[in-house]
């Protein structure tokens, strides 16, 4: 079954969305399985759960594995609104995410393609397929009216 990068993309901006509307970093994300069932939806978190690791990706993973009762989330494909960092693509690695599809790009923590490429490091005992650019003019319009409305 083929996936609508753009149907989930625009799930992943949703929870973006709510994530501002929190005061945080306005990054969402929605991991689906390879029939395009959706296994988690959630957005950025750090502030309001007071952990450096509670991003969007992160509690995506944690979600879905729990639902599974599988730190293994084969097969599957997360969408995210900006490119995942070290820290959220090493995580993707370790739970052999097949595919991210991510909206606008990261040059300043990026790790699927911008600063780093964790997603096809040989060095690495997985590769994660990336797609990027998907729905990127809306994605990078939301942080970018976040932060600009931060610095008024």
């Amino acid at each position: 079954m083929a996936l609508s990068h753009e149907k989930y993309m625009a799930l992943a901006l949703s929870e973006a969305k709510k994530a501002g509307q929190m005061g945080e970093v306005p990054i969402g994300a929605i991991l689906v399985s390879e029939n395009g069932k959706i296994l988690s939806s959630t957005h950025n978190r750090t502030i309001d759960l007071a952990d450096p690791t509670a991003h969007a990706e992160i509690l995506a993973l944690r979600e879905a594995a729990l639902k599974i009762n599988n730190y293994r989330l084969l097969n599957t494909t997360l969408y995210v609104t900006v490119e995942p960092c070290m820290m959220c693509m090493g995580a993707i690695v370790h739970a052999r995410i097949s595919n991210v599809v991510f909206g606008t790009q990261d040059p300043k923590w990026g790790a699927a393609g911008s600063l780093y490429n964790f997603a096809g490091d040989d060095r690495l005992n997985h590769r994660v397929a990336v797609t990027k650019g998907v729905c990127e003019h809306e994605c990078r319009r939301l942080m970018q009216e976040f932060f600009r409305a931060k610095r008024v």
